[in-house]
């Protein structure tokens, strides 16, 4: 004899109740839907390092092949820029840290400030970026029609760059010409950075928004725990930038 309805939807009912609301129903239970997306997330950030990898790769080499050119490049990036940038994302990396400690001890004012700290940080850390982008375009060097080697062809046009560099030397021609090459690996990996950093506060701002909801404090924090994850991979990357672009062999 078949069960009747009413049994039924009971059954139904209970095996809906047997599992969270935010346990997807392909999965058998929370702890293999967690290893599942944690897993999906290493294998992205795998994917990141490879993309990385090339273009740090790309710059070694040609920063061997074009010495000359790339110190005297690099002389014209503001180390102290630089250096509030790298302390704006080594905060940034603690207070999403601490964010994701709260979402462990569910404590959703905590969740819920951490992360928006994490997002003025964020916002700071383009700001700054922005202010070394507009230098860069008024002196002409973004690479294209308009770059401009004048700095170096002739160092003391650039006074500001000069009294902080003396010992730097006219570059000839040829060699003058790869300084473009140096701007156009810069704007390639700190752009792409940048847009990393972009895309990292338009999911803060829709976490922070669920947070304020109370989504991330009833034990569902894989969203947060996959979140710090790619934004203290974002901030490492930025740490290995700002000494092969600006720090190493400046003299």
């Amino acid at each position: 004899m078949s069960d009747s309805p009413a049994v039924m939807h009971a059954e139904t009912a209970d095996s809906h109740h047997e599992h969270p609301a935010y346990q997807r129903h392909h999965f058998e239970s929370v702890a293999q839907q967690f290893d599942a997306t944690n897993f999906a997330m290493w294998l992205f950030l795998l994917t990141e390092v490879m993309f990385f990898g090339g273009l740090f790769t790309a710059y070694l080499i040609m920063r061997n092949w074009y010495y000359p050119a790339f110190v005297e490049a690099s002389h014209q990036l503001n180390i102290g820029w630089g250096t509030a940038n790298t302390s704006v994302l080594i905060l940034s990396s603690f207070t999403m840290a601490m964010g994701v400690y709260n979402a462990h001890m569910r404590r959703k004012s905590g969740l819920v400030f951490c992360l928006i700290l994490t997002f003025i940080l964020g916002l700071g850390f383009l700001g700054i970026k922005s202010i070394e982008y507009t230098e860069k375009y008024e002196k002409h060097h973004i690479p294209g029609f308009h770059y401009s080697m004048s700095s170096f062809l002739n160092p003391a046009s650039d006074p500001e760059v000069h009294n902080s560099y003396p010992d730097d030397k006219p570059l000839g021609l040829d060699m003058a010409r790869h300084t473009e090459l140096y701007f156009f690996l810069y704007f390639a990996m700190t752009g792409m950075h940048a847009l990393h950093m972009i895309i990292g506060i338009a999911i803060l701002g829709y976490l922070i928004v669920r947070a304020q909801a109370g989504d991330f404090t009833t034990g569902h924090i894989t969203y947060i725990e996959n979140f710090g994850l790619y934004w203290h991979f974002v901030d490492i990357i930025w740490i290995f930038l700002f000494p092969l672009l600006y720090l190493i062999s400046r003299h």
